[in-house]
């Protein structure tokens, strides 16, 4: 019987992306890995190189999986808002990715791999942002997006400090997003608002 080499990738990135959600890089194992999706380790090292580069290949997916199932669309401050609210509820159902990024930059710092294909997506998701927000400068879109990432990205991370502060309210939740949608409205505007009072938007507007 021919071995399935798609699906066997398949079955092992999922089960990586669980241990490595959980554990992060240094508290990973690959006999686990190998275990859960019920083939031999041998399989992860002829498919994937060694732990570090399986553990690449699961971040390039997610942040890839992510990018996708929430664009940036619409346009004005709104739209950027109501995106910041979607990434708000895919982090909340599914906080892997965020888990993910914490576990790199605590254990990698400033070390980035997989560099050229996340760049280019990442390029993906500040046009997007040019989009929607059309004159604003290049390095506010990327900042803007940033900002909005890290909210979003903190609140499966860091659900002690949020409850030390906020409390455990039963509509903690609700009250989060809408404060984050906010926040990522008023940012957009405030990013809008200078376009629209730079010297010569009005005769740009008028052409």
């Amino acid at each position: 019987m021919a071995w399935n080499t798609a699906r066997t990738r398949e079955v092992l990135l999922a089960a990586a992306t669980e241990e490595f959600s959980a554990k992060g890089l240094a508290g990973a194992r690959v006999d686990r890995i190998a275990a859960a999706a019920g083939v031999n380790k041998e399989r992860i090292y002829q498919y994937f190189g060694k732990k570090d580069e399986l553990f690449d290949a699961v971040l390039a997916a997610e942040m890839v999986r992510v990018m996708t199932e929430v664009p940036i669309t619409g346009s004005g401050p709104e739209a950027f808002g109501e995106y910041a609210g979607r990434l708000f509820d895919r982090h909340t159902t599914d906080g892997v990715l965020p888990r993910l990024l914490f576990w790199e930059g605590l254990e990698r710092g400033g070390e980035t791999v997989s560099r050229a294909t996340r760049s280019d997506h990442c390029a993906i998701k500040v046009g997007q942002v040019l989009d929607v927000l059309p004159g604003i400068d290049r390095t506010d879109a990327a900042d803007l997006l940033i900002t909005v990432i890290t909210l979003c990205d903190g609140w499966p991370v860091l659900p002690q400090i949020d409850t030390l502060l906020a409390g455990s309210s039963a509509d903690r939740t609700t009250r989060r997003r809408a404060f984050i949608v906010r926040t990522a409205t008023l940012l957009a505007e405030a990013l809008a608002a200078e376009v629209r009072a730079a010297p010569g938007a009005a005769l740009d507007q008028a052409g």
